[in-house]
């Protein structure tokens, strides 16, 4: 079973970063049945500057898939579901 981490940096609750919870949310659901563990974190960078420092973050919403390596970043608020996967790696084209 494929672990998957993904971090979603938001800054501050706003409407961008309240729909990429939304669609990252309904992404998860439908991933379910999937032999896949997947854990999501939600990062406010105005709460952890410092983490969105490291993380070299400059655009919100951002998703960071953490595990498995390589790290892959999608930005925008995830409605593209199809492209999120592609981006991060958990569909193939």
């Amino acid at each position: 079973m494929t672990q998957y981490l993904l971090r979603l940096y938001i800054a501050g609750m706003t409407p961008a970063a309240r729909r990429a919870i939304e669609n990252l949310d309904a992404l998860m659901a439908d991933m379910a049945g999937q032999e896949m563990d997947m854990q999501v974190e939600v990062v406010d960078i105005l709460e952890r500057p410092q983490l969105a420092e490291d993380e070299r973050i400059l655009a919100t919403p951002v998703v960071v898939r953490k595990l498995p390596p390589p790290v892959r970043r999608v930005v925008g608020d995830l409605s593209e579901r199809e492209r999120v996967l592609v981006g991060l790696d958990i569909l193939e084209r």
